[in-house]
């Protein structure tokens, strides 16, 4: 019932912005706050009251819900133009910033520092996420936040795939078109150590893969195949969100390899 709920609840909200605006953009969404989606999850460890930027935020669907129910200060910066145009209501300025260029940063060295940047499925659609860490991090306050999710490429449903023999990609999730960077567990750790920060909280979006766009693909394996899948503690993590703040020396933080039952999985 909570999921049709939610498909409901989405369609209503695409038809609205259809009404108002005349186009729905493709990364435009509802967020619902109730949910374990990886936007919901952003919006909750951003918190409220706090200067944000958010890098790479498309429509606004994040945007909207920090602007104007938790009552932050944002600044945006994104590249799509028709992203642009839905952006300006919430935002106290959005900056057109193409994130493969080395210097992007110095267009924000007078709107700086930050409480929390938000990074929200963003980094695997970059050359060089790496680089956009430790520009992140410049922009950061002393005691700044970094909130991140990012896609799981462990997921059951993607090795569902490859044992097809059939990883294509498709217009939106785990294995959009525009991806070229794929994570698994271990690789998001070493992707914030490396950067010098350490995660302060985390949380596992659960879905296994008969909830995911890509059930077809799983139900072509064998029960045998399933079964054994299902055993991977790591196989119906479907996204990461991480809140990061900068290594202090003192502690390392929390491993995602250890917290592999901080959500059970739901069928």
């Amino acid at each position: 019932m909570n999921r049709l709920f939610t498909k409901i609840h989405a369609l209503a909200f695409q038809l609205r912005m259809f009404l108002r605006n005349g186009s729905v953009h493709r990364y435009e969404y509802a967020v619902e706050m109730s949910s374990d989606t990886a936007a919901a999850n952003v919006v909750r460890m951003v918190g409220t009251g706090r200067k944000v930027l958010e890098i790479g935020a498309g429509p606004g669907s994040i945007t909207r819900l920090l602007s104007r129910q938790n009552q932050c200060e944002v600044t945006a910066i994104e590249l799509d133009d028709s992203a642009i145009e839905k952006l300006g209501e919430f935002c106290k300025r959005v900056i057109k910033i193409d994130l493969n260029t080395a210097d992007w940063r110095d267009a924000l060295s007078d709107d700086g520092p930050f409480e929390s940047i938000v990074i929200a499925d963003v980094l695997e659609h970059l050359v060089d996420p790496w680089q956009a860490l430790a520009a992140a991090r410049s922009l950061l306050a002393r005691d700044g936040e970094l909130i991140v999710s990012l896609p799981h490429v462990g997921h059951n449903a993607i090795v569902a795939c490859l044992l097809n023999a059939d990883f294509e990609y498709r217009d939106f999730g785990l294995l959009d078109r525009t991806h070229i960077r794929f994570f698994g567990i271990k690789n998001i750790q070493r992707l914030f150590q490396d950067a010098n920060f350490k995660i302060v909280e985390a949380r596992f979006v659960i879905r296994t893969p008969e909830r995911t766009e890509l059930a077809a693909q799983w139900n072509m394996l064998s029960d045998d195949l399933r079964t054994i899948l299902a055993r991977n503690p790591y196989g119906n993590i479907y996204q990461v969100v991480v809140k990061v703040v900068a290594a202090d020396g003192i502690d390392s933080g929390l491993d995602l390899t250890r917290l592999t039952a901080i959500n059970k999985p739901s069928s």
